[in-house]
């Protein structure tokens, strides 16, 4: 079988998948429900808990010193990262020996925003990178119990 041949078979669930779904998912999640409209095609996860927010990214392949996670103005959620991802173990230059299909990229710049709710402690921000999953938790400010006030009643 030649080498078109086979990188045609390689292609066909992209093919597939594009005659399925033929527009991206821009839609989903905005900058004030959850993420930037770049880089849809990077998996995430939001899990909100009682005591705090929790994103999971998956950054496969990337050297932590290469994530950059911060919190801008306004409380906004900024994951970066510009590091290459980088391939397996093996090298290439080996007579014979070539990538036929590398589906596991990531954008040269990544970048991901999240504007973060009210209740959001932009203080209280930790990130932790393990197995190639970004896990980023944003504590909650607890709700504040309601005021009450006693009020004295003149007697006239």
């Amino acid at each position: 079988m030649s080498a078109v041949a086979v990188n045609h078979l390689f292609g066909l669930p992209e093919t597939i998948e594009k005659l399925i779904f033929p527009t991206s998912r821009s839609g989903e999640g905005n900058e004030t429900r959850g993420g930037s409209s770049n880089n849809n095609n990077i998996p995430i996860d939001i899990l909100e808990s009682p005591k705090e927010y929790i994103f999971y990214i998956d950054i496969p392949g990337v050297s932590k010193s290469d994530i950059q996670v911060t919190v801008e103005e306004e409380r906004i959620l900024v994951i970066k990262s510009n590091g290459k991802r980088k391939r397996e173990d093996h090298d290439e230059s080996e007579e014979g020996c070539k990538y036929i299909r590398l589906e596991r990229r990531l954008p040269q710049n990544l970048v991901k925003k999240f504007r973060l709710p009210e209740d959001a402690d932009v203080e209280a921000v930790a990130a932790k990178y393990q197995d190639g999953v970004l896990t980023v938790t944003v504590g909650k400010v607890p709700p504040q119990p309601p005021k009450s006030k006693t009020v004295q009643i003149a007697v006239s």
